[in-house]
Formats: structure tokens, C-alpha cells, sequence
């Protein structure tokens, strides 16, 4: 367990707020940039990794738009659009060659990644054709090279013996399979890398401090004020740079902080709970992450999906996640999170959101109102034969869906990962969800471009990216060969599934 630093630098350049996978990803990118950079990281809880990056609290997979249908929606015309999924790839693609770098320096160990196959599943006539096109539609990028598809009794069986069993044959299903896929313990990584990132020179992390207050200066640099939780000692520092990563605590920050950027955003808050295999026999009867398709209404992050988890050494099974509403931002908040969150500039694209979201709304009732019966109702679509005393009821972590100004609609419930930044570059804010964790790497380079624009585009920064991430500044969507090299790199790196040689 990481120790919390007593001291303070009193005008560092960057302040990180929250210990998560995040703040974790951009302290190490940058120390690596420029080593001689003062950090400040302030977490309010004990430890790193407590919220939305403990393993617990996502589902772990390492998001690369193998199995997940919402990333692939049909157009109007019928045919699939395959952009996002292509785009997350490449994005996941990214964090495997900068995980593969620490590794290879030796700052953290690959046991944070397992390769567990991606599949996705669906049953009814309908769906089957809707995954047919998807498979074929996906099949045009190198990116998808090596899925495979089936909708034959026999090869699912052979596939998820699990899922199959206890189904009649003439029953229409099918299902994609991703050999290269992986589960991911984003907490360990989170850990690992703060570890690291503690014994480097100029980094302190603070935990049990919780950040009240943010105000620039005439200067540029900002003033952060944060309060100990444990004696409710006050301080101050100036910083140069201030990076919002607190999952759900950070769009309080972000309208805090009364730059013009973060005005009009808001949140729709969304937790989760999980099904919890308690019998090792089923357990070892399943190896894939089988994801299927979201009920009407539902946010992306409900989407329904068996996993196999491999959690600090031990495989792990489960389902869900099933969602619900509090008013929390954080699983360890406040109820008053939500209330608290609305400010004039935000009511009116709120108050738009959730009408237009009435369906979303509907949902998240009906799931908070599901009974353990109605649970494994939901599980038998994808285990005919489980049954309820094999499987526990877990809380998982909050999420906060985005909801923001929309000059033709007033306002829109975003689902995916925004970041916030002021116009001189000296403040960001990390806000939604799903990909995020696994993208965490494109983003936080995306982020530095806006944020450090001179230091990011000079030959030195450039090139040490190039290091780190050696694809940097090249599609692997276009160059099948260069693809194939990252991908076997990294898998030997992390010790990972090889992909198949390039056709």
C-alpha cells in the first residue's frame, strides 16, 4: 500500500486530482516527457484506484470493440457503421504499446493483463442477421483480423459450453469470437504505476486530502485549496497546470473551477451491480467475455455481458451489470452530489436531457425495482441452467453519463469520454465513462497536444513518444504490416495472446 507524502511543494507544475487510472496514466507519460516536472496528486480517499478503477468496479475488459454491439449501430439504410469501433482499437492498440513500455523499463509487472477471448451473442432471428452484417462489416478493417463468426449449435458449444447448455438446437443464435481479447485489472495497474510514479523525484502523493476549491490568478497559474480529511487542516498551493481526473467527482471541480469551458455540463449519475459466481466448478466451465445487446433504453454501460475475470491472481466470474440511480457521483459520495451539481448555466440542458430521456429514466426505475428473481431472469438468457444460490449480488463503482449544452437541442445525454479544458490550456477535466480506462492512453495524449501544445509538438517530446508509443502518428487501421508488428510486440511484452499473421 502506497504511503501518503508528508510534504508539500508548494508551486508545483502539475496538481493531478483523483488516484485513478487517469491521473495515473498522464503523471507517468509526463515524468517520462520531462523528468524534472513537480507533481502534486491529491485522492480523498486512503488509497489509489478506490473508485471507478478498482477491478470491482468495471468490468475489466480491455475495450477494444471486439464484442461490444453498441460500438457498431446500424444505420438507416441497414448497413453498420464501423467508425467507433475502428477508432477504439487503435485506441486501445495505444495503451497496449505504452503498458508494454513500462514493462519493459521495468516500472510495473504484466500481471494487470490476461488474454480472455471477446465474443459477442445474440439470439432471434432478427439479431443474428443484425451480427452477420456486423461480422462482415468488420471484416473490411485489419483491425478485426482473425474474428470469427458461427451460428452453429456445435462450434458455440465448443465455444461457451456455459452458455449453450440447456438450450434446444433448433433456437437461433450466434456469436463473433476474438482470440486476442483481455481482461484487465485497471486497479492493479493504477496501483503499479502509482508506485512508480512515488518513487520518482518531485512526486507527491497525498490521500486522505480532498480538493475544495479552485481559482486562478492574474498570473495563469492556479490556486488549489484542500482540506485534510482526517484533521480538517487547510492549505494552499499555486500550480501551473491542474488536472481533473476524479470519475464522478470531477464535474463538481470542473464547475468550481468557472472557466467558460465547463459551463453548461452536467451529470446523470448511473451505478451498477454485479452477479458474483460463488461456485468454482461453473467458474472454470467458462473462459470468454461474452457480451450481448442493451435493452431498449438502457445506457451503453448496461450492456449485458458474462466475464471472465482474472482479480489479483484468481478467476473470477460475472454477470451483469445491472443498473440503478442514486444521486451519488461517487460510490463513496454524497447524496447531495446531484442537487449540489446544478447551477444556473447547467439547468436548462439538464432539465432538456432528461425529458428527452424519459425512456432512460423508465429503465433505471425498473431496474432499481428488480427483484433477485427478476436477476436471474435476466442471467438465464445467457445461462439456461443457473441458479440462484450459485451466484452473490455486488455493488459495483458510479458512473456519471455526460450532459451538455446543445445549441439546436438545448441539450444531450452523452455516453462516452469528454475532456474539458480551459482556452489557455492550464486546466482540464476528465468527464463521462466507458471506454475511458482503456483508452486512457490516447486521451491523455490528446490532452497534452491541447495542454502543452509547444512542449508536445518539439523534436524532443515527439520523439520520446515515438519511444514510448512507436505507432504514434500512424494509422494501424491503414498499415496491416505495422499492426501485426505492434500487436506481437506487445503480446510478448505482456505475455498475451500472439495475433495472426497478416493476409
Amino acid at each position: 500500500m502506497i504511503k501518503s507524502d508528508r510534504s508539500f511543494e508548494e508551486n508545483p507544475d502539475v496538481v493531478l486530482i483523483g488516484a485513478g487510472i487517469m491521473s495515473a496514466t498522464l503523471g507517468m507519460m509526463l515524468k517520462e516527457l520531462q523528468p524534472d516536472l513537480k507533481i502534486e496528486v491529491f485522492e480523498r480517499l486512503d488509497v489509489a484506484a478506490a473508485e471507478s478503477s478498482d477491478a470491482w468496479n468495471n468490468a475489466g475488459t480491455g475495450h477494444a470493440a471486439f464484442c461490444e454491439l453498441n460500438y457498431t449501430p446500424p444505420r438507416a439504410d441497414g448497413s453498420i457503421d464501423t467508425s467507433k469501433a475502428v477508432n477504439i482499437a487503435e485506441s486501445f492498440e495505444l495503451s497496449r504499446q505504452f503498458w508494454s513500455y513500462l514493462v519493459q523499463r521495468n516500472f510495473i509487472k504484466p500481471n494487470f493483463i490476461k488474454s480472455v477471448p471477446h465474443m459477442s451473442f445474440v439470439w432471434g432471428q432478427t439479431n443474428v442477421e443484425f451480427l452477420r452484417k456486423r461480422y462482415a462489416a468488420m471484416q473490411k478493417s485489419v483491425l478485426f483480423q482473425g474474428m470469427q463468426y458461427s451460428d452453429d449449435f456445435d462450434q458455440l458449444a465448443e465455444w461457451m459450453p456455459l452458455v449453450m447448455a440447456g438450450r434446444k438446437k433448433t433456437e437461433k443464435v450466434a456469436a463473433t469470437r476474438m482470440e486476442i481479447g483481455t481482461d484487465v485489472n485497471f486497479g492493479a495497474l493504477t496501483r503499479d504505476s502509482f508506485s512508480q510514479l512515488h518513487k520518482m523525484e518531485g512526486v507527491n502523493l497525498h490521500f486522505g486530502l480532498e480538493v475544495k476549491k479552485l481559482q486562478q490568478e492574474a498570473d495563469g497559474r492556479w490556486r488549489v485549496k484542500v482540506k485534510d480529511l482526517n484533521t480538517g487542516n487547510k492549505r494552499k498551493i499555486m500550480a501551473k497546470f491542474v488536472f481533473i481526473g476524479a470519475g464522478g467527482g470531477s464535474l463538481p471541480l470542473l464547475i468550481k473551477s468557472g472557466i467558460p469551458e465547463g459551463k453548461g455540463f452536467g451529470g446523470f449519475p448511473v451505478s451498477g451491480q454485479w452477479l458474483k459466481c460463488n461456485n468454482p466448478a461453473i467458474i472454470e466451465q467458462h473462459e470468454a467475455k461474452v457480451y450481448g445487446k442493451a435493452a431498449v433504453g438502457s445506457p451503453p454501460m448496461s450492456v449485458p455481458h458474462l466475464d471472465t475475470r482474472v482479480i489479483n491472481g484468481k478467476r473470477e466470474l460475472l454477470f451483469g451489470p445491472y443498473a440503478g440511480f442514486t444521486t451519488k457521483f461517487l460510490k463513496k459520495g454524497s447524496m447531495f452530489d446531484l442537487p449540489l451539481s446544478i447551477k444556473t448555466g447547467n439547468l436548462r440542458p439538464m432539465l432538456v436531457a432528461g425529458i428527452k430521456n424519459m425512456p432512460l429514466t423508465k429503465y433505471l426505475i425498473n431496474q432499481v425495482r428488480q427483484s433477485p428473481e427478476d436477476r436471474l431472469l435476466a442471467l438465464k438468457d445467457y445461462l439456461p441452467n443457473a441458479r440462484q444460490e450459485d451466484w452473490d449480488l455486488e455493488y459495483a463503482g458510479q458512473r456519471v453519463q455526460v450532459i451538455k449544452k446543445d445549441p439546436k437541442l438545448g441539450g444531450v445525454l452523452e455516453f462516452g469520454t469528454e475532456v474539458v479544458s480551459s482556452a489557455d490550456g492550464t486546466i482540464a477535466a476528465l468527464l463521462g465513462a466507458s471506454p475511458g480506462a482503456s483508452t486512457a492512453v490516447a486521451i491523455m495524449l490528446s490532452l497534452m497536444e491541447r495542454c502543452f501544445p509547444e512542449k508536445f509538438n518539439s523534436p524532443e517530446w515527439q520523439e520520446k513518444i515515438r519511444q514510448m508509443i512507436p505507432s504514434f502518428g500512424q494509422s494501424l487501421a491503414n498499415d496491416p504490416e505495422l499492426l501485426y508488428k505492434v500487436r506481437t510486440m506487445t503480446s510478448e511484452v505482456l505475455e498475451l495472446t500472439s495475433p495472426e499473421p497478416v493476409r
